[in-house]
């Protein structure tokens, strides 16, 4: 395995209480404040040393080009570096890059377009996760008992799923909808990747929608089965899980978001080239065997195509989530930050359209 930055212990202070249910504690800088321009040769000292900008982010456990790219050193040669502001709660991370309380975030299109719906000064800025068929976005599970068999047998059950409003309910939604179910028959509850193995196993819910890495472990327990992926329910459309950023510290600072940019997709074709060693990253960062991480996918370049954002403005205004022509495509994501993008996906990058602007 190739060498690695060891992990770098972080500073931490009380931060004021945000939400009814989050606590941020701001962090010192990042990990790797003030070894980045030694390591890449172009160190500056006194007055010459260009203001380095610090980004808001999450220090959430999972699997996350955020915390890898730090790893790796693609901050480093840079001004722009990722300061941790503690666990944030799935179902806050969008809502808190909308007020800028963060800077940038990794959540569901859905979550998005719903927040822009809102008013939420919010931009995509680059794609996420890829579905494939043996690294899909996220697993189903049973248990081992066969109640459960087929989307019909789910109506009167507990379905677990990490936050309402992103790809877990509105995926499944369609494709029960699909197969005859009647969703109303069914109770949706709101569980944390990381608890659904243990709360499926102990009975709390009866089904559990659980993202990479985590469902790699709940696949090796015996007690449970997997139905389905997200690949087999629409071949993968709805699984990607862009970067987006506030646009206030977009407006303010350009070459930053062009920098947050280029490390993640750098860092997103390194773990397509090295699946397995990034595995073993993630695995020592939240603490379990790497056998039991699922494989990451991402979309090459992290560059932003338009069909999975119109897959999820169709299902919003479906579902009466957002009024229908309230939301359009070039509203929600832009491909002027994504240096790949130009000249390999002109017909992706919605400036040619308008002025671009991350606001």
């Amino acid at each position: 395995m190739k060498s690695f930055k060891k992990w770098n212990a972080r500073l931490s202070k009380t931060a004021a209480v945000l939400a009814l249910t989050v606590a941020l504690s701001a962090c010192g800088g990042s990990p790797n404040t003030g070894k980045g321009d030694v390591a890449s040769g172009s160190g500056q000292s006194g007055s010459e040393k260009a203001e380095v900008v610090e980004f808001k982010y999450p220090d959430n456990p999972g699997f996350d080009l955020v915390y890898l790219a730090d790893q790796l050193g693609y901050f480093d040669g840079t001004n722009t570096k990722p300061k941790y502001v503690g666990k944030v709660a799935a179902p806050q991370i969008i809502p808190l890059v909308g007020t800028g309380d963060i800077d940038f975030g990794s959540r569901m299109v859905p979550l998005v377009i719903s927040a822009i719906a809102s008013g939420a000064d919010i931009k995509v800025v680059s794609a996420g996760g890829k579905t494939l068929e043996e690294a899909p976005h996220m697993k189903y599970f049973v248990r081992n008992d066969g109640s459960i068999k087929e989307p019909k047998d789910l109506e009167g059950k507990t379905i677990g799923f990490n936050s309402f409003g992103a790809c877990a309910e509105f995926v499944s939604k369609k494709w029960f909808k699909e197969h005859g179910v009647d969703i109303s028959k069914i109770n949706f509850l709101v569980v944390p990747d990381d608890k659904q193995e243990q709360t499926l196993e102990q009975g709390g819910i009866d089904l559990a929608i659980i993202h990479a890495p985590f469902s790699g472990k709940a696949q090796a327990n015996e007690k449970l089965l997997k139905l389905w992926s997200d690949y087999d329910l629409d071949g993968g459309l709805g699984g990607m899980a862009p970067y987006s950023v506030n646009g206030k510290f977009a407006k303010e600072h350009p070459e930053a978001v062009k920098d947050f940019v280029t490390a993640i997709a750098k860092t997103a074709n390194w773990v397509n080239d090295n699946p397995e060693e990034a595995k073993e990253i993630i695995a020592k960062r939240i603490g379990i065997d790497v056998k039991y991480v699922d494989r990451f996918a991402y979309v090459d370049d992290l560059i932003i195509t338009e069909e999975p954002i119109q897959y999820y403005i169709d299902i919003l205004e479906e579902y009466d989530k957002i009024p229908k022509g309230k939301v359009t495509v070039k509203d929600v994501y832009t491909n002027q930050f994504n240096e790949f993008a130009a000249p390999k996906s002109a017909h992706a990058d919605n400036t040619k359209d308008g002025d671009g602007s991350a606001a």
